[in-house]
């Protein structure tokens, strides 16, 4: 029987238990008082089944992380997941598109693909949803991203604001960029 799980997140291969208690204390600050968090058996991936909506639980988390930087130090990627599906490409298709019915078609979107145990190619998945939406791509900045996780015979599919996600690095490089900028603007004589 395949894994029910609605966050997936990342770590490095030799720090999933540490990465797993941060899960699960992130997710009990978020406001779940039984969060389930368990290695997936792929090296460096965790997955967590909240009884919260998946999207909202990680936008705490990533607030979390923002107002306490030093809070996360083993976890690196955690996204939310509001569809599993078999890995075809009907159904990721499928299930995108639904999902893909929130975003606006006046705003942009990105597909992020991250393959793990399929033959299935990247640009293979990319070509399927993309067929589906009219709106336009932006790869830098988007508004939406249509975010596809394969696990084998399974696959997460999301499509979520990017406050809805946490990139724990890329987190720290814009926090870093924005404290720079504060203490230049402080620097300067009135």
């Amino acid at each position: 029987m395949a894994r029910q799980y609605n966050i997936l997140a990342t770590t490095e291969r030799i720090n999933e238990d540490r990465a797993g208690s941060e899960l699960w204390m992130l997710l009990r600050a978020a406001g779940d008082e039984t969060p389930k968090v368990e290695r997936m058996g792929i090296w460096g991936i965790l997955v967590a089944k909240t009884s919260l909506d998946p999207a909202e639980a990680v936008a705490k988390v990533r607030e979390e992380f923002i107002k306490k930087p030093d809070g996360i130090q083993a976890l690196f990627r955690v996204i939310p997941i509001q569809r599993l599906v078999p890995t075809t490409l009907e159904e990721i298709s499928k299930a995108a598109t639904e999902l893909g019915a929130v975003i606006p078609a006046d705003e942009s979107y990105r597909i992020t693909v991250e393959k793990r145990r399929t033959k299935l190619g990247s640009h293979e998945i990319i070509d399927a949803v993309a067929d589906k939406f009219t709106q336009r791509v932006n790869l830098d900045n988007p508004d939406w991203f249509i975010l596809i996780e394969t696990a084998g015979k399974q696959t997460g599919v999301s499509v979520v604001r990017p406050a809805n996600m946490l990139n724990v690095q890329k987190e720290r490089v814009r926090l870093a960029a924005e404290a720079k900028k504060r203490a230049a603007l402080d620097d300067k004589p009135a």
